[in-house]
């Protein structure tokens, strides 16, 4: 009797231990599968991205008079188009797979930030500073002209880590991390050896 009841507890214990390994197994199945779109959970209604990060084609970046783009070739690497404005500007498709990766490192944290705070903008685009944007970012589709989605980038909001953000077009302001807005800065100048802005922090978080 005593030795049934042995092996019944050691037959209970190894199931559970199955049930463990398969539950530790899903878990890494579904941070592998965040990762590949981008790092966060496409159905998160939080996430500033309308789309994950896999599903861009392009993403321009308009700053101090530039336009900074940023497309994937064939393979889905990430490269620096060029800088457009009225400056003159470099324009190049750089291969160069250290860059790639940056730039892959950079928009995979853009993927992920999320909304923090709704405000209605109404007449205050001034005050968030959405009405004469610091940055402006377009996203694009593989293959479109038209961009998907553009954000207006205003103020740093008066606690310090934060960022105002807007949809162009859209009737509310959002606060992001203001750290994703250091982090695009930061790609701009590497890629494209823009000065820093005053006061840049160069944080580069991810």
């Amino acid at each position: 009797m005593e030795t049934a009841l042995r092996r019944r507890g050691l037959t209970v214990v190894w199931l559970l231990v199955g049930v463990l390994a398969v539950g530790i197994g899903a878990l890494e199945w579904t941070d592998h599968l965040r990762a590949k779109s981008g790092g966060a959970d496409p159905a998160d209604p939080r996430l500033l991205l309308p789309v994950p990060l896999a599903e861009l084609g392009a993403i321009e970046i308009a700053d101090a008079g530039m336009v900074h783009r940023f497309e994937r070739d064939a393979t889905g690497a990430w490269f620096y188009h060029g800088a457009h404005g009225v400056a003159e500007g470099a324009h190049t498709h750089d291969p160069d797979p250290a860059r790639a990766e940056r730039i892959a490192q950079a928009f995979a944290a853009l993927g992920r930030a999320r909304a923090e705070r709704d405000f209605p903008l109404g007449r205050d685009g001034a005050t968030y500073g959405v009405a004469s944007p610091e940055l402006v970012i377009l996203v694009y589709r593989p293959g479109q002209s038209q961009p998907l989605v553009q954000y207006a980038v205003g103020h740093v909001a008066p606690d310090t880590v934060s960022r105002y953000v807007t949809v162009v077009g859209h009737p509310v302001v959002v606060t992001i991390p203001a750290y994703q807005i250091d982090n695009l800065r930061d790609l701009i100048r590497t890629m494209g050896g823009a000065p820093g802005p005053p006061g840049a922090t160069g944080a580069g978080r991810r």
